[in-house]
């Protein structure tokens, strides 16, 4: 069973938190089959230590969620280039709000993504790099029932035993064309410039681990806003 999500370290992880069952497995291998005929990238990774890992936080989530008269990107720096993700704080709120406060508080930099999937997913948001940490807290955004999750989606990991919509810190891009998940995850948004970096870094795991084959780190997350 495929995780995208909080609990145990890879990849069990998967099974733990969630993707779902044996048909996220199938979507996951499916992918993962179709890799070799994508074609390169034009981003680049430098070589980069591994940060030491954070100890587990006890946060508090945000008492507000976000404008939606404002526009939210969220500009993620990483040792493979820069990606933004335009956050949609109308699909989920409260999980939006949380990335965004989050990220200022500068809970993201210095984390990894301590799974990739090639051809499914990028994972990151764990401050103990374990697949196991979180901020402290949970926040619940139903997803609609019509929830897809297709390349450059951004969506929040859970537990396989927790409420559909529920979140942590722990987030995953998608790589894959579709990646045939249920509609489990929060959807927070989707990645409208370098989505070259987000394909380099998911060439970057081990299929049958999960694990990447070199530290990719989350060396800032900057929140820009417009209106």
């Amino acid at each position: 069973m495929r995780r995208l999500v909080v609990l145990l370290l890879l990849p069990v992880a998967i099974a733990a938190a969630g993707c779902g069952g044996a048909e996220d497995e199938d979507a996951a291998d499916t992918a993962s089959a179709t890799l070799a005929t994508q074609p390169a990238t034009t981003a680049s990774c430098r070589d980069v230590e591994e940060p030491e890992p954070k100890p587990a936080a006890t946060l508090e989530a945000p008492t507000s969620i976000l404008s939606t008269t404002t526009r939210f990107d969220a500009h993620v720096e990483t040792s493979c280039g820069e990606f933004t993700i335009r956050l949609d704080p109308q699909a989920a709120p409260r999980a939006a709000a949380s990335f965004v406060a989050l990220a200022r508080a500068g809970f993201y930099d210095g984390t990894v993504f301590h799974r990739i999937v090639p051809g499914f997913v990028i994972q990151g948001g764990d401050p103990t790099a374990t697949g196991a940490g979180g901020p402290g807290y949970t926040t619940v955004d139903r997803p609609a029932k019509t929830t897809t999750y297709t390349e450059g989606v951004v969506a929040m990991a859970k537990g396989s035993t927790e409420a559909a919509g529920t979140a942590g810190s722990q987030f995953f891009v998608v790589t894959a064309s579709d990646a045939g998940l249920p509609p489990d995850y929060a959807v927070i948004g989707k990645v409208t410039r370098g989505l070259d970096v987000v394909q380099q870094i998911g060439v970057l795991g081990d299929p049958n681990t999960e694990l990447p084959t070199q530290p990719v780190v989350v060396e800032r997350v900057r929140i820009e806003t417009s209106s």
